[in-house]
């Protein structure tokens, strides 16, 4: 069951879970703000409902909270980080930042990060480079939780991508797993009690199905585009392991941790400017998310938008309303916050390292 909480009380209420658990003021401020303003854009999957988990990962020592990424090598406009097993929301949002300043002075900046730990909301560090002026692209590797097409069982990261154009009348921002649905999102209709608009995976009987228990159960995520979002999945885990000279996913599997632990990520930031000028950029940004658009719908009820479109509507929405969060998860936090919490149950996805 969903129910909607003020901004501020959901923000100081993470903040206070991650103050309890030792983690430093400041970490547990940039940390809060994120996990609240992802499930104020409406990706409570990685919002909210991932901070049990990461407590947990804090717990066991998965995570360092203090830890902060070291510079080991750097050519021009490249620079590569290790991020000692730091808050991977602190280490991403430094990485993305780095990499708009070597774009400022270069046109173009890429920062690759070893050693982290989970991002969250994949799309927080493309809108970070949007806001600043600059076409941000980001992705990073994981250990396997998808099956290979072909196979039954996980093989492959799902390998979030996420791609943002500073378009001034609104950004627009893909964020996608290389499954049809990210675990975090098959989790959230699970806990809703609903399926899936669409399969989203097989079930025991090998069938395709849109039940988000079934395929939590034989965790067999459907690949986006069959064959070609497990080939993309591959490719991204040894682009990022290669760049920034860290694991890959096999290493991540044989290591048998939790969710992205020792991970690879890689944040490119580039000029939209660079060889035009910023109103004609700007005005065919424009033309070209208008005419995409302007599209006939295939139900009327539903006009078609460009990604990220609706987010800006979905943020201002909760913040006069309230954010939506799953009622149970919800009481979960508080405890972790009133320090009456004494283990916890990860209800949010499956882990798929945990069997």
């Amino acid at each position: 069951m969903s129910i909607r909480v003020p901004f501020e009380t959901v923000k100081a209420t993470i903040k206070q879970a991650f103050l309890n658990e030792g983690i430093p003021e400041d970490v547990a401020e940039e940390c809060a703000r994120t996990h609240a303003e992802t499930s104020l854009d409406g990706v409570e999957s990685h919002g909210l409902n991932r901070v049990p988990r990461f407590v947990d990962y804090v717990r066991r020592g998965w995570v360092d909270p203090a830890a902060k990424p070291e510079l080991v090598g750097g050519k021009g406009a490249v620079e590569c980080y290790d991020g000692h097993l730091g808050p991977g929301i602190t280490n991403a949002r430094f990485a993305m930042s780095r990499a708009c300043e070597l774009a400022r002075e270069h046109g173009i900046g890429c920062v690759s990060l070893r050693n982290t730990t989970h991002w969250m909301r994949g799309g927080t560090y493309a809108w970070q480079a949007a806001e600043a002026g600059l076409i941000g692209i980001c992705w990073t590797n994981t250990e396997s939780s998808m099956p290979l097409w072909g196979s039954t069982e996980c093989g492959v990261g799902n390998n979030p991508f996420c791609m943002a154009i500073p378009r001034e009348k609104g950004p627009i921002v893909l964020d996608m797993a290389m499954s049809q649905y990210a675990w975090g999102k098959v989790g959230v209709y699970r806990l809703a009690g609903k399926d899936l608009p669409y399969p989203g995976g097989f079930d025991a009987q090998g069938n395709l199905t849109s039940d988000p228990a079934a395929i939590e159960q034989t965790r067999r995520i459907l690949p986006t585009g069959y064959w070609k979002g497990s080939g993309m999945a591959i490719a991204l885990d040894l682009a990022a392991a290669a760049m920034a000279a860290g694991k890959s996913g096999a290493d991540m599997d044989r290591e048998g941790r939790g969710s992205c632990t020792g991970a690879c990520q890689i944040f490119i930031a580039y000029d939209p400017y660079l060889f035009g000028e910023h109103d004609a950029i700007q005005a065919m940004f424009d033309d070209r998310v208008a005419a995409a658009d302007a599209t006939a719908p295939a139900n009327p009820a539903h006009p078609v938008t460009c990604p990220g479109e609706r987010t800006t509507a979905t943020r201002e929405r909760n913040l006069a309303e309230g954010v939506v969060v799953d009622e149970a998860i919800w009481q979960q936090v508080c405890e972790l916050a009133e320090g009456t919490s004494e283990g916890i149950e990860d209800l949010s996805s499956v882990d798929v390292n945990k069997k």
